[in-house]
């Protein structure tokens, strides 16, 4: 399946973009993350948190690895940077989050996308300028094709 991008302007829209795919997200669906420290990852995951109708903040869970917020469904905020290994991530029991009641948003998803649901929907983040950042949606799997799909028509119909 192929690559499907938009690019946002600032901030602000990567959090409009994140808020229209917490509105179109199901429970199990899976979102990965990638970008290089700044790129708006966790800007992304604030606007998923507001789609999901999650009034906490949504910080970084850097420190602590996962966060789980509740709203619309429970949205599982993982954060994988500080791990060193894929012994790490599989100590872990992700696999709990990724088949649970909710949404896992998986940040630094690359440090171990060997073991990541063949499912998903991959997003990277890169930098164009200091506020626009494109971003490339690879969907895994037909829900998340029609998912990326549709995150595209209400990013270009709003």
């Amino acid at each position: 399946m192929g690559e499907l991008e938009l690019i946002s302007q600032s901030p602000d829209d990567t959090k409009k973009i994140g808020a229209i795919i917490g509105e179109l997200t199901v429970q199990g669906d899976v979102l990965l993350l990638e970008g290089k420290l700044g790129a708006g990852k966790t800007c992304l995951t604030q606007g998923i948190a507001l789609g999901l109708g999650i009034d906490d903040y949504v910080l970084s869970p850097t420190f602590v690895i996962m966060r789980e917020l509740y709203g619309r469904l429970p949205l599982y905020h993982i954060d994988l940077y500080r791990l060193d290994n894929i012994e790490e991530s599989i100590d872990l029991g992700l696999d709990d989050y990724f088949y649970g009641d909710g949404l896992s948003v998986v940040e630094w998803a690359e440090k171990a996308i060997s073991i990541m649901p063949q499912r998903h929907l991959l997003i990277r983040i890169d930098y164009i300028s200091d506020t626009e950042r494109r971003l490339l949606l690879e969907p895994s799997g037909e829900r998340y094709l029609e998912l990326a799909q549709n995150i595209i028509k209400g990013y270009t119909n709003s």
